[in-house]
């Protein structure tokens, strides 16, 4: 019997020491692997010319190279791709590829599904089928054919980042640091609907910008929509975020999707003004996306435009996000849900 390879791609400089002395390579030799795997154009070990012919069959034998090409794609006629990448175990997951004129940004998934429950998200629907390592993150930038193109990366697709935690920081690891791919953490956002735990870590650990899943300035409502207030509520989010020092250079900032008649009138204004009043931050207001067995609605675009305006007007930075790829399953998890549904 075959036994499963390890893969090669996903792994850490602390990782691929361990790796080297394992192929009785120098230490040294980890820092040439991770070059190729993650500054290099290659896709095999046998490219790895500058290691040793002996320690490349030996890394052969014990490993694959560990990228995962993506099954299936989407383009709109905005120009943003929509991919969906097969999992480790057998799931899907999807990746966004958003060109505009002076960025690209990628949208990765952390989890395959998730166990959060969110009223108005597709992909809480599927249910959690498990964890991404850290590879599997960091592979739905690596896979795809615009991959040089990538400027800034949003953790904002399937599952809830930290949740996921240790392998999120791993996956932002290899992708800031020297020896990896080496981009600066102010080019990527790590979204959250407000695990605390999980916060936390990343603050402490990461220098990467978080964004705070909000959607309405109201405990019980926010309860109606998001079951994670009940364990995590956002007096609590807002209290850690207060206490922390993010400096110049970092950024938080707060998502709020614009429900038709639910969160949309002044008195929300009002109170997120009283709770968010001396935090520097901004607010970025999301059209809602319909999905499947869902009575929510998105407000219309004047409400919208009078929402920004009212919280602009009041000292909070808000700004209208642009809806991208709505021709081709606009809303997370519609497409994978479908390949899911395909695959069986």
């Amino acid at each position: 019997m075959n036994m499963q390879k390890e893969k090669l791609f996903g792994k850490t400089l602390e990782d691929l020491k361990e790796v080297a002395a394992l192929a009785g390579l120098p230490s040294f030799t980890a820092k040439q692997i991770a070059d190729w795997l993650y500054k290099k154009n290659i896709s095999s070990i046998d490219e790895m010319t500058n290691l040793p012919k002996k320690g490349r069959e030996f890394l052969k034998m014990r490993y694959e190279f560990g990228l995962i090409e993506p099954v299936q794609c989407q383009t709109s006629i905005d120009g943003t791709k929509k991919y969906v990448f097969p999992t480790l175990d057998g799931q899907f997951i999807e990746t966004a590829y958003i060109p505009e004129k002076d960025r690209a940004t990628v949208c990765v998934s952390s989890q395959a599904g998730c166990k959060m429950g969110c009223l108005f998200c597709m992909t809480a629907k599927q249910g959690f089928q498990g964890n991404l390592e850290a590879g599997e993150i960091v592979n739905q930038i690596r896979s795809l054919p615009e991959w040089e193109k990538v400027t800034n990366i949003v953790y904002m697709g399937m599952g809830e980042p930290f949740d996921n935690i240790e392998n999120v920081l791993k996956s932002l690891s290899i992708l800031t640091s020297d020896w990896g791919f080496a981009m600066g953490p102010k080019r990527i956002t790590v979204s959250s609907i407000g695990i605390v735990p999980g916060m936390r870590k990343f603050l402490d650990q990461s220098n990467c910008h978080l964004a705070i899943s909000l959607h309405t300035p109201f405990e019980e409502e926010r309860k109606m929509l998001m079951p994670v207030e009940k364990a995590f509520p956002l007096k609590e989010v807002l209290k850690e975020i207060r206490a922390f020092d993010f400096g110049r250079q970092r950024r938080v900032s707060f998502e709020y999707i614009l429900f038709k008649g639910f969160n949309d009138s002044s008195a929300h204004v009002k109170e997120l003004v009283r709770l968010l009043g001396g935090l520097r931050c901004r607010i970025n207001l999301i059209r809602f996306h319909p999905i499947p067995g869902s009575a929510l609605e998105g407000s219309d675009e004047e409400t919208v435009q009078n929402f920004k305006e009212e919280l602009n007007d009041r000292g909070i930075t808000a700004t209208v996000r642009a809806s991208k790829g709505l021709d081709i399953f606009a809303a997370c998890g519609l497409l994978s849900t479908k390949a899911m549904i395909d695959n069986k």
